[in-house]
Formats: C-alpha cells, structure tokens, sequence
C-alpha cells in the first residue's frame, strides 16, 4: 500500500494481526492459566471440559493472523487490498457474531481494530 494512509493501513492491519495471535495463544496454549483471567465468568470445572474447544477456537484466529500477514507480504497492490479486505471482513464478522452470543466487548476488542484498519484500506485506494 502506498503513501502515508497506505503505511498507516498496514500499521494497523499488523496491530490486528499481533492481537489474532495473542488470542490464539491464549485459546491454544494458555487456556487454563490466562484463559481464566480473561474469561472469569466461565466456571472453574468447565476450563479443563473447554480445553479443545477453545484450541480449535484459537486456530480459527490463526487463521485470521496468517491472512492478515500475508496480505501485508503482496507485491501487487490490487492484490494486496483484495487479500486485506477480506480477512478484515472476516475479522469484523466473527466480532460481529461473538458480540452477539458471547460478549459486547468483543466488538470493541476485535470488530474495532479491524473496522479502522478497513477503513485506512479502503481510504488507500480512493
């Protein structure tokens, strides 16, 4: 992406890249250490009975991190917006749907970062 909105798009598309792989980590490896810090409504007894699917869960953010990163790793510029769009878009949905059957924060968390980062994409080709 060119010029100062181009690098300020891949600043922040970057910025939600870090954060799907901090959740995967979480979900995938820190599940009962940090996990329940972070989910303390969960009961205790379920941390153990949630462990895999919380790891699947965290692949799936994986995913989102390695589409992330490698839309910042095309050359070609059409290319490399198309990639970005999409994973943001996908990004956005999944905060979309966890706000509405897990927790309204997560569209903050998640849905945000990744909206602003859209935005500065699309503002790149305008």
């Amino acid at each position: 992406m060119e010029g100062t909105t181009g690098v300020i798009a891949m600043v922040l598309i970057a910025i939600v890249a870090i954060e799907h792989l901090y959740i995967l980590w979480v979900e995938m490896f820190a599940w009962e250490t940090v996990g329940k810090k972070t989910f303390k409504s969960l009961p205790e007894e379920l941390f153990r009975a949630t462990k895999s699917l919380a790891a699947n869960q965290g692949l799936y953010n994986g995913f989102l991190a390695a589409g992330l990163i490698w839309s910042l790793c095309i050359d070609n510029l059409e290319w490399q917006r198309y990639i970005a769009l999409f994973f943001l878009g996908c990004v956005i949905i999944a905060a979309i749907f966890g706000s509405i059957t897990a927790s309204k924060h997560i569209l903050v968390k998640q849905g945000i970062p990744a909206i602003i980062a859209l935005v500065f994409v699309l503002l790149t080709y305008t």
